[in-house]
């Protein structure tokens, strides 16, 4: 019970201390009774659970084969591991493994391409190693990965997608720190693209992770979030939202370079 396993991926990730969201509590045995909405998990002693490090898909294609999928475990006996405190609707956050199996639901829904490895309404992703899960559904084109992922250049794709969760892929042109808000712009001023917004608090999160906008200026990263369209297409991210793809690291800039970078 110390630890579940990721579907697919022939590892275990073992529950570790952390962010008080985070923190594991007691694991339990339960029946699974049945799916509520948008995966929510109903279990036959009456308490209602969703997946933590998970979000639900919006398509409605995929949203059904995501229901079909864990409805193919109800009845199933379950071993759940709650994660911080429940949601503000009651119900808890966890890790749930089928029992006397190696099916981990939120592995097993992520690896198959029918849901997105993601912090959600958290600050934090619990557990990290299910982006390793999805960059493999990704790989395979399965499921929500079946087309390509946006790019963060493409305006009008961005624009279509207003209001619901997106992954985005692209390089950023330039860091811009505010006394409130960061910003990191995907396509230069005037043009059609993405501009993500950080907090002052998450900013200050990821800097002490190493990024900074001297790290990031220049990079290609992956960032996710709702699109929501202002000036144009922007989405708001939170620490673990923002991925740096496959590029040697860079040095960190002096205090001159940092000035220039903020301008």
């Amino acid at each position: 019970m110390a630890a579940l396993v990721l579907a697919g991926t022939g590892f275990s990730t073992p529950i570790q201390a952390g962010p008080t969201e985070c923190r594991p509590g007691p694991a339990r045995s339960e029946i699974l009774d049945g799916i509520g909405p948008r995966g929510e998990i109903r279990l036959a002693s009456g308490a209602r659970a969703v997946l933590d490090s998970l979000r639900w898909p919006d398509a409605p294609e995929v949203a059904g084969a995501a229901r079909a999928w864990l409805e193919a475990r109800r009845g199933a006996s379950l071993i759940l591991v709650p994660r911080g405190p429940p949601d503000r609707w009651g119900r808890e956050q966890a890790d749930i493994q089928v029992a006397d199996s190696d099916i981990d639901l939120a592995g097993g829904l992520i690896g198959a391409g029918l849901a997105f490895a993601d912090a959600d309404e958290r600050d934090s992703l619990c557990r990290p190693a299910l982006r390793a899960v999805e960059d493999a559904a990704r790989a395979k084109r399965l499921g929500l990965w079946r087309d390509a992922v946006l790019q963060a250049t493409d305006g009008p794709a961005l624009r279509a997608r207003e209001g619901r969760f997106a992954v985005v892929e692209g390089r950023i042109r330039h860091v811009g720190e505010r006394s409130a808000r960061t910003y990191l712009d995907f396509a230069a001023r005037g043009e059609d693209g993405l501009t993500v917004t950080v907090s002052k608090r998450t900013w200050r999160t990821m800097r002490t992770r190493g990024l900074s906008a001297a790290s990031l200026e220049g990079r290609r990263v992956r960032v996710r979030g709702i699109l929501e369209v202002w000036r144009g297409p922007t989405l708001e991210a939170n620490a673990d939202a923002v991925e740096i793809l496959g590029e040697p690291d860079r040095r960190e800039a002096g205090p001159a370079e940092e000035r220039e970078l903020r301008r």
